[in-house]
């Protein structure tokens, strides 16, 4: 085991366990993990271990359990609530060297370490014509470990679902070292409970995920895409909900409203992109009954008054996916010396999805901000980036304002504080409102599987 000297002396601990892995204690590397893609900033941590193996993970809890060091897991550090940035010290585990990959195309399935990156896994899975659907925008540098703790989900979740609808088996190290399997990889069991279930989307607060199994779906033979544009976001949006009320199926089905047009074709030269609230709409399927599909598609558009309907082949839909991936670097880089306050992930029943895009309208209005959405429309999600001087205090809270008034406004619709970008800091002070009773549920099964609370604490549930 490889380490540096420097500071984290209630850590010195890990220099004598038998693991494969590295520590450091070097400031300026304990530093790089102070952050993530969030505008969450953390402590610094006293020690970084990198992870080789299941093994390592069970070393390092058993030992910082024993000792009440607190442990932040982490994998690849593009989260946007601030999941994996290090709120108590300690210990950040770095789990992005557990890169295990082995496919089993005749079960449909897929086993991966915590490490692997969702487009590397998609690549080595389009050899046998398979792919890991959930889509998620961020997939060059998001990992399995980390969609497993988010819940993370994407373009493709309206018709695929998201992480936790493909995973079957987790291994998982507790808080206390023990290495667990939850699930079973095969497509369904009724046997105990679901532990799996609870683990995805709990952030390393219950348990350090290792190794993921996961289902897989088929490339479709056949994709078709449109972009269409209409006059104003309403319009655009009861489109949506109209779509997917008609029982349209869509593989994507994704809101971008005229600032965000504007700041993509700011950003990008060849920008697909008509200054105007549009859906990007894509089909797919393995038969020919995709071009009824497109038809059935655009008629509904045509009833919700669209102006233009352009239609995308095979070939070129990948072109139009990668300037619309482009939207926050687009925003980043749309007022020089401005940056991000914050990127909004709300949920909405798709019948309030109108009311949700009108709020952030109207409510970025009202606070005079620079605020750009987009939406995984078909499943009721809306992002929504305010754009700030952060030398402007008072602006960077009137946009903290702005999300907390639309984050309460889908609470009140039924819907849910965050879709995918997970719980993490930003979102804890919601827990409340949007759970009620259950919260106090949440909190035992907190304080069951981590007694002494090391494992990322700060994060999901607010303290009791």
């Amino acid at each position: 085991m490889a380490h540096e000297t420097g500071s984290g002396s209630a850590c010195r601990f890990l220099e004598e366990l038998s693991i494969d892995g590295r520590v450091s204690f070097e400031e300026s590397v304990r530093k790089r993990y102070v952050s993530d893609e969030s505008a969450h900033t953390g402590q610094l941590p006293e020690a970084i271990v990198w992870a080789a193996s299941t093994d390592d993970v069970a070393a390092v809890l058993a030992a910082a359990n024993d000792r009440g060091i607190p442990v932040t897991p982490w994998s690849g550090g593009s989260g946007l609530e601030g999941n994996a940035v290090p709120l108590a010290g300690g210990i950040v585990l770095d789990t992005a060297e557990l890169t295990s990959l082995s496919v089993s195309p005749e079960d449909m399935q897929a086993t991966v370490g915590a490490g692997v990156v969702y487009d590397d896994l998609n690549e080595e899975l389009a050899a046998y014509g398979l792919r890991f659907a959930p889509g998620i925008s961020s997939g060059e540098v998001a990992t399995m470990g980390g969609m497993v703790a988010t819940n993370a989900s994407g373009f493709n979740a309206v018709r695929y679902g998201e992480t936790r609808d493909h995973v079957r088996r987790l291994e998982v190290v507790t808080a206390d070292g023990r290495v667990v399997e939850c699930g079973r990889g095969v497509v369904k069991t009724s046997a105990g409970y679901s532990l799996k279930d609870l683990l995805v989307g709990s952030e390393g607060t219950l348990g350090v995920v290792t190794e993921v199994t996961v289902g897989l779906v088929g490339i479709p033979e056949h994709r078709r895409a449109a972009l269409v544009t209409f006059p104003d976001r309403e319009s655009a949006s009861r489109a949506v909900a109209d779509a997917i009320g008609s029982a349209l199926v869509p593989g994507a089905l994704e809101f971008i409203d005229e600032m965000s047009t504007k700041m993509l074709n700011a950003y990008r030269e060849d920008a697909p992109f008509t200054e105007q609230p549009t859906l990007l709409i894509e089909l797919h399927a393995n038969n020919d009954g995709i071009e009824e599909d497109l038809t059935f598609a655009k008629a509904i558009c045509e009833d919700h008054g669209m102006t233009s309907w352009e239609a995308a082949g095979q070939e070129n839909i990948d072109e139009i996916w990668q300037a619309r991936r482009d939207k926050l670097f687009a925003t980043r880089s749309y007022r020089e010396e401005w940056d991000i306050a914050l990127v909004g992930d709300v949920v909405v029943p798709i019948s309030s999805y109108p009311e949700i895009v009108r709020t952030v309208q109207e409510v970025s209005d009202d606070l005079d901000l620079v605020t750009s959405c987009v939406g995984h429309a078909g499943d009721g999600n809306l992002h929504f980036t305010p754009l700030v001087d952060p030398d402007d205090e008072e602006m960077v809270e009137r946009a903290h304002e702005l999300n907390e008034r639309v984050v309460t406004r889908a609470i009140e619709l039924g819907g849910t504080a965050t879709g995918e970008h997970g719980v993490g800091i930003g979102k804890r002070k919601f827990m409340a409102d949007e759970h009620g009773a259950a919260l106090e549920l949440m909190q035992s099964v907190k304080e069951t599987m981590d007694p002494n609370g090391i494992l990322n604490p700060g994060k999901v549930l607010p303290e009791r």
